[in-house]
């Protein structure tokens, strides 16, 4: 776990440690503390730290059931805040989800993750350098840049997902297969998965931004008011998307309708072209014994050039209607 504890006349104090004794109770003299956990599962830290804090039995059963909806519950000395923390696999093209969970209070934050690795590097950087509002700002103010940070990591999700669409716009026009299939159902089934990370995240931030809370200072809830429009503008783009995978499922399938129209009508042509072929060589091949033509020195060429002038003529009339 990591301990982050500043304020306006404060050097930041940065503690890495595994002990959650040297980390609570907070120390007054620091405004804001942050504390970070990487492994929310952990029973114990979790007793421990809800016996500190008085946190509500259910919050802590919350932290620990890992599929949680976005939601924000105010219990009047702190807030909880449950947030899906999502990442692109370039190897799987796949999203990867974390569930974040945020303990509010009046001095400190409590952040719980499933395991290692965040967003937030940002966020420790603006810190570290002491010369941004964050530094001056209170543990609200933390509260919102988190937030911000995992909803600004949507839209690299988001630019992944576009990447994903364009390329399989361009298979599509190209040479369409079974595999293209799969990879639209695929598309479909990340952005429905988005899609239900995003839209109760849409309700939270309008809560937080209602300013209900007494824990969220009104100065922050400018701020809030633009993670709420970042979070507006990221459904728009999901649906949009929907709708495109929506589409090219269609192109697909009419795809496939018209590879195997034009497969028809090549084998169409080629069976009207031997129609009559088969009709002269039918005629030729009765052994009736007073056929003249059987006689006739030039009869076979003579098979052969009506043939030959039936598939060219055939050809030339095809041609002119625009069937080849």
């Amino acid at each position: 776990m990591q301990l982050l504890r500043y304020g306006p006349d404060n050097d930041l104090s940065d503690l890495e440690t595994a002990d959650l004794s040297s980390c609570l109770p907070f120390d007054a003299a620091y405004p804001v503390n942050w504390l970070n956990i990487s492994t929310g599962k952990q029973v114990g830290i979790l007793e421990g730290i809800g016996s500190q804090l008085n946190i509500h039995p259910l919050v802590l059963e919350d932290i620990l059931n890992t599929n949680q909806r976005p939601k924000v519950e105010d219990y009047g000395d702190y807030l909880f805040i449950e947030l899906n923390m999502l990442s692109w696999d370039d190897e799987t093209s796949r999203i990867n989800a974390e569930q974040i969970s945020l303990l509010l209070g009046s001095s400190y934050l409590i952040t719980f993750q499933e395991s290692e690795g965040d967003v937030f590097d940002s966020v420790r950087k603006r810190l570290r350098e002491g010369k941004s509002r964050l530094s001056k700002g209170g543990p609200d103010y933390l509260a919102y840049s988190l937030i911000d940070a995992v909803v600004d990591n949507y839209f690299i999700v988001l630019e992944y997902l576009g990447e994903e669409i364009e390329e399989l716009e361009e298979e599509l026009v190209t040479d369409p297969d079974p595999d293209t299939l799969h990879a639209i159902h695929d598309l479909k089934r990340e952005l429905i998965y988005l899609r239900k990370s995003v839209w109760p995240l849409r309700e939270t931030i309008s809560n937080l931004e209602r300013g209900e809370s007494r824990i969220f200072q009104p100065a922050t809830l400018i701020y809030l008011r633009d993670v709420y429009d970042h979070v507006i503008q990221i459904i728009d783009t999901v649906e949009t998307f929907r709708e495109m995978a929506s589409g090219m499922l269609d192109i697909y399938l009419s795809s496939v309708s018209n590879r195997m129209n034009e497969i028809m009508k090549v084998l169409t042509i080629i069976s009207t072209i031997f129609i009559p072929l088969s009709f002269v060589v039918g005629l030729y091949g009765m052994n009736f014994k007073y056929m003249p033509e059987l006689g006739w020195k030039w009869g076979y060429p003579m098979v052969w050039g009506v043939i030959l002038l039936s598939v060219v003529g055939m050809l030339i009339y095809f041609k002119r209607k625009k069937w080849l």
